[in-house]
């Protein structure tokens, strides 16, 4: 016989698992539930290993080191083995080598993460294709064997995972990004993130509107509101639990080619509204991505948001990057007698962003280094 949960005997016994029998992650549920709000816990964020073959290779690049598998696995094993660093980053995104790894020492990534703290993640889509019958833009591949593929992701460990999709803003006619690109997008992130609710992983939504071009903060405020509203429309239609799935927007900023950049408090200011707008209280927390801005730039603008005296009902927090790694690896020049300095400066850039998270970053971490643009066109990994 079912309970009526409205019942005068189950009042104020009501959770956010109540209501999940024709819901995508009803199978794991409560697991979801907790591991989102474990992800978007206070005074933590996310870092984003998950660069790909090609993508590292671009990293190490200008401070010389070869890009093979020996190396990319000796670069991780220095994040993940950063000793604290699990008071400050709550999950990792890897890249599909990574997470079935081990270090140096045998060690499994996926327990080496675990040992600090961290939480498990995966890239899982395959990058963005050409959308034809547009102006040059994509939609993002990787759906059609992506079950059996999160099946194998939560044997091995992870728990959460993130898919890209990427809209473009062409010039402010409004002509981009078009309809079709942001209904196509939305429709295939709500398919992912119900596969990936299926199978045990909390999905990370990411429509990122790229700050390439001459655009205003106005003109960038409202293309992202629409294609965040887009997103939740389609994620209801999928019936994914919201409880259980995380939000990886873009900043709402001035095109990188502006020529009157926005301040950071109008970043905060902007973003946040477009936010309240979109993203049901349901939610429980919204890691922004840093869109090429810098080290130092994207503390200030998640610390300005937090700043704010307004209703936000999420966790404002991090899932940066270049944001989190750029000096890092500039400290570890690719070797092993700098290892103890470049994980000295990721904890401190780790520590910003979670200062910032609270609300109570001052500035001024990492010095000159952190202001160091990590800014590169058409964004791609």
């Amino acid at each position: 016989r079912s309970t009526n949960v409205f019942s005068s005997s189950n009042t104020g016994n009501l959770d956010a698992s109540t209501f999940t029998e024709k819901m995508a992650g009803a199978n794991f549920a409560a697991e979801l539930i907790a591991t989102a709000n474990a992800i978007a816990a206070p005074g933590k964020g996310i870092l984003a290993a998950d660069e790909s073959t090609g993508t590292i290779g671009k990293r190490f690049a200008p401070i010389g080191v070869e890009n093979n598998q020996a190396n990319r696995v000796r670069y991780r094993e220095l994040l993940f083995k950063t000793k604290g660093i699990g008071q400050y980053i709550s999950g990792a995104i890897t890249f599909e080598e990574t997470l079935f790894d081990k270090g140096t020492c045998g060690t499994p990534m996926v327990d080496l993460m675990k040992k600090e703290g961290i939480i498990p993640g995966i890239k899982v889509d395959k990058g963005v294709q050409p959308l034809f019958g547009t102006d040059g833009e994509t939609v993002t591949q990787g759906i059609d064997d992506l079950g059996k593929r999160c099946a194998s992701y939560y044997a091995q460990g992870a728990r959460f995972a993130k898919w890209r999709a990427v809209l473009h803003i062409k010039d402010s006619s409004g002509a981009t990004p078009s309809m079709l690109a942001i209904d196509q997008n939305a429709e295939t992130l709500a398919r992912y993130a119900a596969i990936c609710q299926a199978n045990g992983l909390v999905p990370i939504v990411e429509p990122e509107v790229l700050m390439d071009g001459t655009h205003s903060i106005e003109f960038a405020a409202e293309v992202t509101e629409k294609v965040i509203a887009a997103c939740y429309k389609k994620l209801s239609d999928h019936k994914v639990l919201l409880e259980g799935t995380l939000l990886k927007p873009n900043m709402v900023r001035s095109g990188e080619a502006s020529d009157t950049p926005a301040p950071m408090a109008d970043v905060a200011k902007a973003t946040v509204r477009v936010l309240q707008h979109t993203v049901p209280c349901a939610v429980p927390g919204i890691t922004f991505l840093s869109g090429g801005m810098s080290e130092e730039e994207a503390s200030l603008a998640l610390n300005e948001m937090n700043k704010l005296d307004t209703k936000k009902p999420w966790s404002l927090t991090f899932s940066y990057g270049r944001a989190l790694q750029q000096s890092c690896l500039k400290a570890w020049q690719g070797d092993d007698a700098n290892i103890a300095k470049a994980q000295a400066v990721l904890l401190e850039r780790a520590k910003a962003n979670s200062l910032a998270n609270l609300g109570k970053y001052e500035g001024g971490a990492g010095g000159d280094a952190a202001n160091a643009s990590t800014f590169v066109a058409n964004y791609s990994y």
